[in-house]
This record gives structure tokens, sequence and C-alpha cells, in this order.
């Protein structure tokens, strides 16, 4: 430690006192001051979310993270250390019998846990995780509506403004997750080319792009625009805030209603658009690159909405 110390000090003052502060250095016992390594459960836990914000996680995912491991190390009154897979088991079927969860839920609690508890034998922290021998939870997958086009021309009469409707539109024709579309700046729109650049999760950008009808609205819209707002969409009322996800899922559920379609949410215009885009024959690639998907799996779930596709399909090669 001392030569290495002594070897840091003569690159910064030069050769020529290396003999003097050797004799000094030899007087003393140097050792390399470390931090201590995390060991408490709030400090392991703070660790894991430093280490999933740094990977990118959203607030919103790693607000999630915590509460959910928060509740499992408050239930089981244990050292993390010292958790047991029947600690999980007993806790996963606990938390399902008093708050009546589905499996869909538990398996996302699941998929948590064996994310931490991973991560806690990757760092050395724990010899194998607990959650190894808890396999997946098995859930019923359920059919989800989408949009139809008589659907689609409802909602967009009933989109009273320019704003709102340029919203309607910009959801319809690119898919964007409601979470891309509030960040949008104008300035990220390209109007000739009929495309945007949005920010998805992970901070990964990628192209979306729309159709002449929304360009027509967009277009609409932004002659309306007084303000200097460098966002796309902004509230209607002075300062014009930028508008929050909250808002944007606030007015497109009110102009469903408004329209008497059931169930409208932003989410819903784009899984209409990845099921059409498959239906008429979009390669899946294509599709997950469209929608930033990172797994093609999360694309696949898709292609298996539109079961008139499927019928229509049967017909004409085995029927």
């Amino acid at each position: 430690m001392q030569t290495e110390l002594l070897n840091q000090i003569t690159a910064l003052v030069g050769s020529q006192y290396t003999s003097s502060i050797s004799n000094i250095l030899s007087k003393y016992d140097i050792t390399r001051k470390t931090s201590p390594a995390p060991s408490t459960n709030t400090q392991l836990l703070n660790s894991f979310l430093s280490a999933k914000k740094i990977e990118g996680k959203s607030p919103k995912t790693l607000a999630y993270y915590k509460n959910t491991l928060a509740r499992l190390l408050t239930a089981t009154k244990k050292p993390i250390k010292q958790t047991t897979t029947d600690d999980l088991r007993n806790y996963l079927s606990e938390f399902q019998s008093v708050n009546g969860s589905s499996n869909v839920t538990i398996d996302n609690i699941r998929r948590i846990l064996s994310s931490f508890f991973s991560w806690l034998e990757d760092e050395d922290f724990i010899v194998k995780s607990p959650v190894r021998r808890i396999h997946k939870v098995k859930t019923t997958k359920v059919v989800k509506e989408t949009l139809s086009d008589e659907d689609l021309e409802k909602i967009r009469e009933s989109a009273s403004s320019y704003r709102d409707r340029a919203i309607v539109e910009f959801l319809a024709s690119t898919g964007v997750r409601v979470g891309e579309i509030v960040n949008l700046n104008i300035n990220a729109i390209k109007l000739d080319d009929r495309s945007a650049v949005v920010l998805g999760k992970g901070n990964s950008e990628r192209e979306v792009y729309f159709d002449a009808r929304t360009k027509i609205h967009l277009e609409r819209y932004l002659k309306t625009r007084t303000d200097k707002n460098e966002a796309l969409f902004v509230s209607n009322k002075i300062p014009n805030n930028r508008l929050t996800i909250g808002t944007i899922e606030s007015i497109v559920k009110k102009i469903g209603e408004k329209s008497s379609v059931s169930h409208v949410h932003p989410h819903k215009f784009r899984r209409t658009l990845a099921t059409r885009a498959i239906d008429k024959g979009m390669p899946v690639e294509q599709v997950q690159k469209l929608l930033g998907h990172v797994r093609i799996d999360t694309t696949m779930h898709y292609a298996m909405v539109n079961q008139t596709n499927v019928k229509i399909s049967h017909r004409k090669y085995i029927g």
C-alpha cells in the first residue's frame, strides 16, 4: 500500500523528492479506506434501487419496485440474507388470500422478487436466490379489445377541440405510449417527413410515423398556439403547461364517454395499431421496432388478439 501511495505522490511532485517521501511514509502504517458494504435490509434495498436507476428504469417502475419489496420486508420481519424460499411462498400465498389478487398480480410480484434476489446473488450478498424454485404463476390469457373503424370515427367526431383531435390522431397513427407523448416537444416533430422522435422506456429514442390526416390536425392545432412552451401538447389555459400523463388519460376518457365507445384509454390506440399492422401482414419484427418493445414476446401478444383473423385464415388454408 505504501509503495502504491509513494508512486502516486511521486507522479505529482517529481522523482527528486522520492527518497524524502519514502522516509516519511516508512514511519506510518497506511491502509486503504473503504466504504462498508450494505448489510441492513434498508441498505440492500436502496442499493438495488440505485442499480436499477442506473440501468434506466423509470421513476414509476422504481417506485413500484420499492413499494413491493418494502411490503415483503415488513411482512417477513427478518434479515434479507436469511429469507428462504418457504418465506417467499408463504408471503405470496397470504398476500393473494388477504387481497384477493389475481394470478397476474402475484406473478408480477414474483418477477420483482426474482429480480431483487438475483441481483443480491450476482453482487455476492447472498449465495443463492431463494426465488429460483418459485416457478412462473399460471395466468389466464385475456383477449383484450381493440378499436374498430367505426369506434375510431366516433371518437374523432367527439374530439371537440383542435388539440384533442390532434391527440387522438397522433395516438391512433403512431401507437406511442402515453408517457412518450407527454414528453414530446414541437421540435421533435418532422411534419414534412410525417415522423417524430420519441423517448421510450429506458431512455431509448426511436422514430415513429404518422399519417397525412394526423399531419393536417397537428398543423391546425399548432397554428392556434400563441404560447412559448416547447411541449407539443399543452393545457388550454395560461400558463399553458405541458400536459401530464393523467391529463391526457382524462382527456381521452372523456372523449370516449362522449362518443359512447366503451373503455377508451391511450393504450387501446396502441394495441389497435399493433393488431392491425400484424393482421395486414407487417412483419412482427418491424412492429416490435415501431412500438419500441425490447422483447419480441411482448409484441407477439398482439398477434393473438384478433380472433376474426384466425377464423379467416383457417377457412383459407384448412377449411
